[in-house]
């Protein structure tokens, strides 16, 4: 992610205050693990999945990335193929996107491709 990027995303996270957690931005992180780690294509069609749900109007921004060539550590996990981070304005938003027809169609045709997902979903505090 570049930087200014990141930056333009940090008023989402930073604010704080007397909200309740549903009136509080949420980042949903998911990892996916291929069922064929080695294959190309695989990852390149479940990335241009990934970027159709940018038509959900609920998601704020979207991130998708792959493992960045950092330094190995015993507590970075390079396990993973593809991961999407997405900010939305509040838990209500991202139940529409849960529900919504773009992120159904995204998972009735690319599910096949992953063989373990992992979700993070953080509010600010």
């Amino acid at each position: 992610m570049k930087r200014r990027t990141f930056l333009a995303a940090t008023p989402l996270v930073g604010l704080v205050g007397s909200q309740t957690s549903a009136e509080k931005p949420l980042l949903h992180h998911v990892f996916f693990w291929l069922n064929n780690p080695n294959s190309e294509a695989d990852k390149k069609q479940l990335i241009a999945g990934l970027k159709t749900l940018k038509g959900i109007p609920t998601i704020k921004q979207i991130h998708i990335g792959t493992l960045a060539s950092t330094e190995k550590r015993d507590v970075v996990d390079t396990s993973w193929d593809v991961s999407e981070l997405m900010f939305f304005d509040d838990e209500a938003g991202q139940k529409v996107y849960q529900d919504h027809p773009i992120h159904l169609e995204f998972v009735k045709n690319n599910s096949h491709l992953w063989k373990k997902v992992i979700v993070y979903d953080s509010i600010n505090v």
